[in-house]
């Protein structure tokens, strides 16, 4: 009993992770297991097996708010679902011995892809454009085809079942960048596509443990009564956490367990972790002072400007030319190196109607 509450409280805990940034809750939940001592066969089948009851709860408060999309949820997903059974055949046939260093080098990639994300590719990036750039970026990008959800359904899938997660961190990453839609549907629609997804990655997987599969019992109904719970919630929370930050807690912890899991085993030298993780330090820190910087100052350039508005009168032109000043500022003391373009290229557009 206490183990499956345990397991519940990661269940739990994983599902809110991945209600909010749409991923994780495969590779959360499987470094938890992998550290309780299953193996990786076994806790990716554990993992996925409860995802058919989470994805479900999940994918139906999803659509309930609106944030499915059904025919993407069929062209990623089906395609997913076949590379997860196969995923899941490959990773039954592999020795524990084999297969462990694999798959917590694959787990330890993921968490290091959250981080980077959360630093680097966060929503403040585009909280500097104007409406007007903003507008040009979602028409440059590429259409969403049904070929190229299927290819990423396909790979998605299959490094999914064989490296215990990374269904959401592939697609939902992905699809925020080329889709033309908001947010919160791409993790709802990912979301819905992922329960064929672990429906056929549990098929897999009975296939190739047999018996053994029976087994994970514990782990399974904990995770399942955890994730159950828990769906509502992070589908409510999607639009209101913050993703940024979570994202990057839950990056750093999944380096830092994994990283400890290959020490463990022998894989890597510990000399080699402690450079690797000084190095992350040094590039976490500086990203986070990359960020504040920039919200610093386009939070002076927007208190300038709407001074600066307010002695001149709120006309077209007074707005631009204030907005410019102050922006163009805080481009050219190095902190935010597009202020003073958007400023320059709204100056330009604003005086330029005028002028006709």
């Amino acid at each position: 009993m206490r183990k499956i509450l345990l397991f519940a409280i990661a269940g739990l805990a994983a599902q809110l992770v991945d209600g909010a940034l749409g991923m994780a809750f495969g590779v959360t939940a499987t470094t938890v297991l992998l550290i309780t001592g299953i193996g990786p066969a076994a806790a990716s089948a554990a993992v996925h097996l409860a995802e058919v009851g989470t994805t479900a709860c999940s994918g139906a408060a999803h659509w309930k708010l609106g944030n499915v999309h059904w025919p993407a949820v069929f062209a990623l997903g089906v395609p997913g679902a076949i590379g997860a059974f196969l995923g899941a055949t490959v990773l039954s046939k592999i020795s524990t011995a084999a297969a462990e260093p694999v798959v917590t080098s694959f787990l330890l990639l993921l968490g290091l892809w959250l981080l980077f994300r959360s630093l680097f590719l966060s929503s403040a990036t585009q909280a500097s454009k104007t409406k007007e750039e903003k507008q040009r970026d979602t028409a440059r990008r590429a259409p969403r085809s049904r070929i190229g959800l299927g290819v990423l359904g396909i790979t998605s899938g299959f490094l999914d079942a064989s490296g215990g997660g990374g269904w959401g961190p592939m697609t939902t990453s992905t699809l925020l960048t080329v889709a033309k839609t908001q947010p919160r549907k791409v993790i709802g629609t990912v979301n819905a596509a992922e329960f064929l997804v672990s429906i056929a990655a549990s098929a897999g997987f009975i296939f190739g443990l047999g018996p053994q599969f029976l087994s994970l019992w514990q782990p399974v109904a904990g995770l399942l009564v955890g994730g159950v719970i828990a769906a509502p919630i992070a589908a409510w929370a999607v639009s209101r956490a913050n993703s940024t930050v979570l994202g990057g807690l839950v990056g750093l912890l999944l380096v830092l367990l994994n990283s400890s899991r290959l020490v463990a085993g022998g894989t890597v030298s510990l000399r080699a972790v402690e450079i690797g993780l000084a190095v992350l330090a040094v590039i976490v820190l500086w990203g986070l002072w990359r960020g504040k910087a920039g919200a610093r100052a386009k939070s002076v350039a927007k208190g300038s400007a709407e001074t600066d508005i307010a002695g001149a009168g709120a006309t077209p032109t007074a707005q631009a030319d204030a907005e410019g000043s102050a922006e163009m500022t805080a481009g050219k003391q190095g902190v935010d190196s597009d202020a003073g373009r958007y400023a320059d290229q709204r100056y330009s557009r604003v005086h330029a109607g005028e002028r006709r």
